[in-house]
């Protein structure tokens, strides 16, 4: 039963933020707690604004407990009006979906989140009028389709102060001099050039202002099809060969048109393409992976398992969780983008071949391939800053629709695709296959996935530069009428204090040492030599996996064959990719080369911390990654302790790139899920056990034991 307490007599109001209104309220809402099928919570205010959903109880009011990893714009019972997926009602003990208008309000409400967070409201001891008021409200700001300039983020900015923050090591790739820096950096400036045949978005909107081209393209072709068949420069390789992207032809053309764009692209290729010196590999990334369609089914499919709404759902579908997760087909998409991603770095680092992945708009598939090949080969991707930048120059500057994608507006369901998500989720396999390799953690992909929804920021809520630079202009509230000035994501002390960004940095991250000018000739070919395939070949291994087309056969005729410099890729032997995949794990790992990823059966996991840190169920208590984490730290913080001591004895400086080591004091109460998943939170029995769980209480008592770390009231989060 649900025992109704006496309202609360203390006020509780919403914090606002600049550009913030109050839209609509509703007291004496229940909040249940997602742990079990009892029906434990919390009593409080529900209100809406033009940003967010909120429920404020008596805890929102005081400082007291705050956790140790904080987001100063979201709050932990926050939802920001992009990231709700789902809303339904419950009438009768009968969910019904809520869209549009409605004709009965129910007497619960549960919101799916985008973040995978679940909340289920009881609206019974709620005034009828409030009822009313609170559910059309969500359900119109929340799911109605909406002009751009109604984003919370037109109305932040206006309001704001314009205050610029210091800008960060983060190239935004919005000026020429970036993209002329980026060329020098990758040594890409011999063969290609920074155009400005952009400018004022004459050749086309979807293009950015700049961008690179091989020097050989004149400007009448660049504007001949509005960009359309033109490849443009993504990276360059140590060894010369680069990484381009094209935008296609429609497909569906008369005859005429598509001789002359035969014609025209045949003369495109001849002036890339001159073997033996320098060879061209084309790949149309339309037909060789998934459809953007077959991805957001996957990911459809593959966020149920993660909604949950409470404890007996959860131990209903965790008899069958693999067969469940197979069957959503997201881990084998990924495997395959992986594998894809494989080929084009071989082509790339051993055949020295020019690769070029094509697609409709070259704004999809393109950058996570693209995004993939920079995090594996250069180890600047794998830095906090040389990731921010590679974001900015492939996703934010290259022209990827993330208002579409992401359906911020929605507009339509079609063009929606977790494209950007499908990227965070392979760069996840490669952070947690090496960690010593990048400068940033989990934890900062997963806050980096939960900023798509944050409307404050412009980074994700444009389809293209050009449509951001148009939406620029507008009258602030505080200053005379000017351009906006938007916020980056990129500046993260607009969402984290120092001490929680500290999560964001690996404190285990393997520095890239600086040589000797002495050394330094011999360090770069040492370099060169660990990125490249060893002179003596590698015995093959024995495995089989996800390159099970291999024979035994033919792997054995190209045992000691070597892959010359200007191999013609059509005579490329079958295995040569499984060859160059089982050679390099056969090496030690180079953090600062070359990395490949293991992508054999079960080496594709699933990213625990952002799908199953709200599920009480699925944390270990005193387990995990963190509870290793949290011994290191402890050694690194007792390390660095001393170094401050002997600096101090000999009158010295502490060195400035000691990274902040976060305090993890008592790892034994930490959850494996921390620092997202909540102490107090603990994993129970089910309310109504399964049939299968009696059969196991009957065989063994393993079901009945108590947590040995049930006592959670620590002073952590």
């Amino acid at each position: 039963e649900i025992h109704i307490k006496e309202p609360i007599e203390k006020e509780v109001n919403p914090r606002l933020l600049p550009g913030e209104l109050l839209l609509c309220e509703a007291s004496t809402v229940y909040k249940y707690m997602q742990e079990d099928g009892s029906n434990r919570g919390t009593y409080g205010k529900l209100v809406c604004t033009n940003f967010k959903i909120s429920f404020l109880d008596d805890d929102s009011a005081s400082d007291d407990n705050e956790p140790q990893f904080k987001n100063n714009i979201v709050g932990e019972n926050d939802i920001t009006l992009q990231c709700v997926d789902q809303i339904y009602g419950v009438y009768d003990e009968k969910k019904k979906l809520l869209t549009g208008q409605l004709r009965k309000y129910p007497e619960k409400l549960i919101i799916y989140c985008k973040d995978l967070r679940v909340f289920n409201f009881c609206l019974r001891y709620t005034k009828e009028e409030e009822v009313k008021r609170i559910v059309s409200g969500i359900v119109h700001h929340s799911q109605t389709p909406k002009l751009l300039k109604r984003l919370f983020l037109f109305s932040y900015a206006s309001a704001a102060p314009n205050n610029t923050a210091g800008r960060n090591q983060t190239v935004m790739f919005e000026t020429l001099e970036d993209w002329r820096d980026e060329l020098e950096r990758t040594k890409g400036n011999v063969k290609y050039k920074a155009v400005t045949t952009n400018e004022g978005y004459r050749v086309s909107e979807k293009l950015p202002l700049y961008f690179v081209v091989p020097i050989c393209i004149s400007e009448e072709s660049i504007l001949k099809y509005e960009g359309r068949g033109i490849p443009i420069w993504c990276w360059s390789c140590h060894n010369g060969a680069a990484l381009l992207k094209m935008s296609a032809f429609p497909k569906e053309q008369d005859d005429s048109t598509l001789q002359m764009q035969k014609a025209f692209l045949d003369g495109i290729y001849k002036t890339i393409s001159k073997p033996p010196y320098e060879l061209l590999k084309m790949d149309d990334l339309s037909s060789s992976l998934p459809s953007l369609q077959d991805i957001q089914t996957a990911y459809t499919r593959f966020k149920q398992l993660f909604l949950i709404d409470n404890s007996t759902d959860f131990w209903a579908t965790d008899v069958k969780w693999f067969s469940l997760l197979e069957s959503t087909n997201w881990l084998e998409i990924i495997r395959k983008v992986l594998k894809k991603a494989i080929e084009v770095v071989e082509c790339l680092e051993i055949q020295h071949t020019n690769v070029l992945l094509i697609e409709e708009s070259a704004t999809d598939l393109c950058c996570v391939i693209s995004s993939l090949v920079q995090v594996m080969m250069d180890s600047y991707s794998r830095t906090k800053s040389g990731f921010q930048s590679l974001i900015q120059k492939e996703w934010v500057i290259g022209g990827h629709g993330f208002l579409d994608r992401c359906n911020h507006l929605h507009k339509s369901e079609k063009e929606e695709a977790p494209v950007f998500l499908l990227l965070l989720n392979c760069v996840w396999q490669l952070v947690q296959q090496y960690p010593p390799a990048f400068e940033f953690t989990e934890t900062y992909l997963t806050v980096l996935s939960d900023s798509l929804y944050v409307p404050i920021f412009s980074t994700f809520f444009f389809n293209s530069q050009h449509q951001r630079d148009t939406n620029k202009s507008g009258e602030s509230l505080k200053t005379q009428s000017g351009p906006f000035r938007f916020l980056t994501v990129w500046d993260w002390s607009v969402q984290f204090d120092p001490k929680a960004q500290a999560f964001l940095n690996n404190p285990l991250y393997a520095e890239k040492p600086k040589p000797d000018k002495s050394q330094r000739k011999t360090a770069r070919f040492k370099h060169q030599r660990q990125l490249s395939l060893p002179l003596t070949q590698a015995k093959p291994s024995t495995k089989r996996g996800f390159f099970r087309e291999e024979t035994d056969h033919l792997i054995k005729n190209i045992l000691g064959k070597r892959i010359g410099k200007f191999i013609n890729s059509s005579d490329e032997p079958p295995n040569s990719l499984r060859e160059f995949y089982d050679s390099w794990h056969s090496k030690p790992v180079d953090y600062h080369g070359l990395l490949l990823p293991c992508i054999d059966g079960p080496e594709i996991k699933v990213w625990a911390q952002r799908y199953l840190r709200w599920i009480p169920e699925a944390q270990l208590h005193g387990g995990g990654t963190i509870a290793t984490a949290a011994k290191i730290l402890d050694l690194m913080e007792e390390v660095q302790s001393l170094q401050v001591k002997m600096d101090e004895e000999h009158s010295q400086a502490v060195s400035g790139g000691v990274h902040s080591v976060p305090m993890l004091r008592n790892s034994a109460r930490l959850s494996s899920l921390f620092p997202f998943a909540l102490l107090q939170r603990q994993s129970v029995k089910p309310a109504l056990p399964t049939s299968t769980w009696k059969d196991l209480e009957d065989e063994d008592d393993l079901v009945k034991r108590d947590d040995e770390f049930v006592d959670l009231s620590g002073d952590m989060l």
